[in-house]
């Protein structure tokens, strides 16, 4: 058990009470989305066969072929991959805008500069020759975004008018940016500007670290394909691996050839472990999505009780609580202290490092059940000014709650805050 002095209880005690009308909102949230799971469940009346293992091709699979069907069901797609073959979400992306491309074709992100780890798959930065967009004479362009933090409507219809781009790529979550994600009504005026420019231009929505926190998702309002990790929010925190793309029939079959091979595409796909995991972490999702939209709600109000500046939006799209630092010793022991506040690996003492596919060195908490599950509580950020944090996830509002007042309390003995 632990011991937490009056101080600390008292300033989490505040923070609870000034977030309360926020939890409540969000409650109603997950209660709009379970209801739409539920109801997708029920109409395709998922049974105990679904969830068994299957083992070589994988032919006819009634588990993976059900799974896909709920996505679909759910998102609003017309056809699905969702696989654990796919090791990521950034395996997912990359799959769906090599799916997608030609050579000679145009990427223009909407969202400007993409995820670190979406810059070698493009071949912005690095990774000469390692099979990137870019080796196969695929082009791209951004267009950057206001200095509020919105989509720049007007250079984005420049762009449109003058290059003509094959697809274009919208990042939802705000990755390391000091930025607002991108909620349902933004995205919305950015298809219809897009629509009404190049009608049959592809729009590719990264998803990641967005789904069941608003109400709609991005094909509901007329983007072409989405894709995402299920090791973020759809996998409610029990699948163990995979990604998923979701959107048009046309176009979820291009990316299938490219995650398996020509002719062959989504026909395949076998797993031996059973997909329980998968069908009970989507059933969850829209609950564990909750829990951490109101988990931080919850850091946004203790930390800015300490003085601290955080970035919350009007209404959240993404899982993600970004918090300014300012100090690399601080930005340092806030993601130690989340390590050490967690369930899993408590004992190890992160450090910065080189990670694949970064341009910074990264420093990672995450003691999480599945391995970088980021719906679980974890905390990461690039080591470099103004030393930001992004706090994120979190699979019930008590272990955030806990693990907060064990940040707190550890930074406090350090000398970092004051309570």
């Amino acid at each position: 058990m632990f011991n937490f002095s009056n101080s600390i209880q008292t300033v989490m005690e505040r923070a609870m009470e000034s977030c309360r009308t926020e939890m409540a909102r969000i409650g109603g949230l997950a209660l709009y989305n379970e209801s739409k799971v539920l109801s997708a469940f029920q109409k395709l009346r998922v049974g105990n066969h679904h969830f068994m293992p299957t083992s070589g091709y994988g032919y006819d699979d009634p588990g993976r072929e059900t799974l896909e069907r709920l996505f679909c069901e759910i998102f609003g797609g017309e056809a699905a991959l969702v696989r654990p073959q796919f090791m990521s979400g950034t395996h997912a992306i990359a799959a769906a805008l090599f799916g997608v491309l030609r050579p000679g074709d145009l990427l223009l992100s909407a969202t400007g500069r993409p995820y670190d780890t979406l810059e070698e798959v493009i071949g912005i930065s690095g990774g000469e020759g390692n099979g990137s967009l870019k080796d196969y004479g695929i082009d791209y362009d951004q267009v950057d975004m206001t200095g509020e933090g919105q989509v720049d409507l007007v250079a984005l219809r420049s762009k449109l008018q003058t290059e003509m781009p094959a697809a274009v790529f919208i990042q939802r979550s705000r990755g390391y940016a000091w930025r607002p994600a991108l909620g349902m009504d933004e995205l919305k005026k950015v298809v219809e500007l897009i629509r009404s420019v190049l009608p049959d231009t592809v729009i590719i929505v990264d998803n990641c670290y967005g789904e069941f926190t608003q109400r709609v998702e991005p094909l509901e309002v007329g983007c072409d394909l989405m894709a995402g990790s299920l090791i973020k929010n759809p996998g409610g925190g029990l699948a163990p691996t995979g990604g998923y793309v979701v959107g048009r029939q046309d176009l979820v079959e291009k990316v299938s050839y490219r995650l398996t091979a020509p002719g062959i595409g989504a026909e395949v796909g076998s797993y031996a472990a059973g997909y329980t995991p998968f069908y009970q972490g989507l059933f969850l999702a829209p609950h564990v999505v909750g829990e951490s939209l109101k988990g931080m709600a919850l850091a946004a109000s203790l930390f800015r009780q300490l003085g601290m500046e955080v970035y919350t939006d009007a209404e959240p799209s993404d899982i993600i609580l970004p918090i300014r630092f300012g100090e690399r010793n601080k930005l340092i022991a806030f993601c130690q202290a989340i390590q050490s506040a967690s369930p899993i690996d408590s004992h190890v003492v992160p450090e910065p490092w080189d990670m694949p596919g970064y341009g910074d060195p990264v420093i990672m908490a995450a003691g999480t059940f599945v391995q970088g599950a980021s719906l679980e509580l974890s905390a990461d950020a690039p080591i470099k000014e103004p030393y930001i944090g992004y706090l994120q996830g979190g699979l019930t509002l008590e272990h955030i709650q806990l693990a907060l007042m064990l940040v707190l309390e550890r930074m406090a003995r350090e000398g970092l805050i004051e309570i």
